[in-house]
């Protein structure tokens, strides 16, 4: 079974990969009914066109959300029950043989071990593990990425930055994880911006592809921090794409986790040339998260007023996103110590892109 969007479809993705089965003999059935944030109920239509058609294995052709769509549809091929029984669990089988083809630079879940499906009867982002979940294999072709338009790729660039930043600053990081973010870093500040403004440029393209895929690698190993902890209820609550409700977080969730790793941060910003010789780790932590607000205003990243989210039922909606962000474990990962207070007021500093 092909999983992928109806986008994907329109522009030819998809039928770059039906051709070469159609060309091998390999019968298929496409489902094409993946949306920028998979549900639970499009994951348990995914398994009925599989099971309908008999299938064997599974493609996703597509970004983040074709990928781990594809792979909540083979955990319930292989897992007994529904994909929510999976939350805060690992899946114990392994999935049937699963490819990725991702047609964005962001998510790296083709290099990873987790998808996140939206619980649609609690309103929750369910982030989903488990080592069945890697992909048997990925084609990671920076071609397949040359269809995003501007706001696409900005939004997937950032998430995958914060894949890189947060795999580095993360509690859990190590010396192999270490290697692949801090290279993703450098690639991402370098490349994104040049792919957002001319998304014909091969180079950047090339680059980006490469360095979303480390970073997959790198949080993988290392996991991730505050800012998806955060990210995930504001997209299940006002079903912002996942990459831009990260971007939205990115400069002020930094900010707040710069005193508790500033050598970390200062690191980063050696890496990307922010900071000054001569500068103290706070100083140089500092001037990294300058550069990421920076790059961020250059990528023309919406705040929740710009992307049409309604004031009131933000702010009401505060207490929950905070509950649901600190269950999901990702905030503790965090290497300054991330308290209820903390988030809400990162939250309430997000409303007008407030700094």
């Amino acid at each position: 079974m092909v999983v992928t969007d109806p986008t994907m479809a329109q522009i030819g993705s998809t039928g770059r990969v039906t051709r070469l089965l159609d060309e091998i003999g390999t019968q298929y059935a496409v489902y094409d009914g993946v949306t920028s944030e998979p549900t639970d109920r499009i994951v348990l239509a995914g398994k009925k066109v599989y099971l309908e058609n008999q299938c064997d294995f599974l493609i996703a052709v597509g970004g983040g959300s074709s990928i781990d769509t594809m792979k909540a549809v083979g955990t319930l091929i292989t897992n007994p029950g529904e994909i929510t029984d999976y939350f805060g669990k690992i899946i114990p089988n392994p999935l049937p043989p699963t490819f990725a083809v991702p047609t964005t630079a962001g998510t790296g879940s083709e290099a990873t071990q987790f998808t996140i499906i939206t619980d649609t009867k609690r309103d929750i982002k369910m982030l989903l593990k488990g080592g069945g979940l890697i992909p048997s294999a990925a084609i990671v072709d920076y071609s397949f990425t040359q269809t995003a338009p501007p706001f696409v790729t900005a939004a997937t660039g950032l998430d995958a930055l914060c894949h890189a930043v947060e795999a580095y600053t993360s509690r859990k990081a190590q010396p192999l994880s270490d290697l692949f973010a801090l290279d993703a870093v450098k690639k991402i500040v370098s490349s994104l911006p040049r792919a957002f403004a001319d998304g014909s440029d091969q180079k950047a393209r090339e680059s980006m592809s490469l360095a979303a895929l480390e970073a997959g690698i790198a949080f993988n190993n290392s996991s991730v921090t505050i800012i998806h902890g955060m990210s995930r209820p504001i997209g299940a609550l006002f079903h912002v794409p996942h990459g831009l409700s990260n971007a939205m977080l990115l400069p002020n969730c930094l900010e707040f986790a710069l005193p508790g790793a500033q050598k970390r941060f200062a690191d980063l910003s050696e890496a990307i040339g922010a900071c000054k010789p001569g500068d103290s780790q706070e100083e140089a932590g500092k001037a990294f998260v300058r550069a990421i607000r920076q790059l961020c205003r250059k990528l023309k990243v919406d705040t929740p007023v710009s992307f049409g989210i309604d004031k009131r039922k933000f702010f009401d909606s505060i207490e929950k996103m905070t509950k649901d962000a600190l269950t999901s474990g990702s905030p503790a990962n965090t290497m300054r110590k991330v308290s209820a207070d903390d988030i809400e007021a990162i939250y309430e500093s997000l409303w007008n892109g407030g700094e």
